[in-house]
Order: C-alpha cells, then structure tokens, then sequence
C-alpha cells in the first residue's frame, strides 16, 4: 500500500488554488515554513493532516504554535522538518532520520545523501526572482520513497 504526502513550503500568505487540487488526494501534508497566514495551515488541514513548522517571515502570536523544527514518523518513515537546511544540526544518519523536508531557498530540490532523502519542494507562493511556482509529493511505497517535484504553472 502507498501512503502520499504533500510536501509544501514558502507560500507567504498565498495558497494557489493549483497547490490544492495536487493536494486533494496526499493522506498527509507536511509544510515546511514561511507560513505567511495562519488560515494556510486551516486550509490545508480539510485536506488532510499536516505538520507544519514556522520560518523566517513567520511572526507574531498566531505563529507560536509551532515550533521550528518537527519530527514525524509517517508510514514507518521518520521526517525530521525544518525551514532552513543550512541550519541542520542533527546528525540524520545518526538519529535514523529517512527524510529531510526544507525550504526557505525557494529552489526545488531532491537528493540523496548517506542514504537520507533531501527534500526542498520549491516555493509555492508569490514568485521570487525567476524561480518556479513548485511543490512536491512524496510516495512511501513497499519498494521505497518516490519524491517529485510538481510544476504549479504547468497543467
């Protein structure tokens, strides 16, 4: 059996219609910062569970509820979430960690190192620069973790 999680980060305040519908079918969403509003979070939540993790630009009262850093076990996978991957300071290989979900760079990105999948789904809010409007799903299959990336302006 496959469990799907969506994986999203840096909307600032914008959840595109778009994010929703690849979202729609994801049995978990796991936000990795720069919420921007706190309806995002209530938004995502009649999706499906989600995890989410403050950033940077994530200020005031209503952004204390959650922490900067989450570890999550989903579908026998642990997560360990945080908004800035420069700042890592956890030893994932260490700690049993499979997968690390970032944002904060605005650029997508999937890799692979000492056997820990790196996830940065790309922001999917205003445009920064000339940088896509991305997300990404993650498959926890029996034969292992299938990561993509999901171009939001591309049907």
């Amino acid at each position: 059996m496959t469990f799907t999680i969506g994986i999203i980060s840096d909307t600032h305040g914008l959840l595109r219609p778009e994010a929703l519908r690849l979202l729609a079918h994801v049995d978990h969403i796991i936000h990795g910062g720069d919420i921007g509003d706190p309806e995002i979070i209530t938004a995502l939540r009649r999706v499906a569970p989600v995890t989410a993790i403050r950033g940077n630009v994530d200020t005031g009262e209503w952004a204390t509820e959650f922490a900067e850093t989450e570890l999550v076990r989903l579908a026998g996978r642990l997560f360990y979430v945080l908004h800035d991957r420069n700042v890592l300071q956890v030893d994932p290989v260490a700690e049993g960690i499979d997968v690390i979900v970032s944002g904060h760079s605005h650029m997508p990105n999937i890799a692979t190192v000492d056997g820990v999948l790196y996830v940065n789904p790309g922001s999917a809010g205003r445009r920064r620069f000339k940088l896509p409007i991305t997300l990404a799903s993650l498959e926890v299959a029996p034969d292992g973790l299938n990561p993509i990336i999901h171009d939001l302006e591309v049907g």
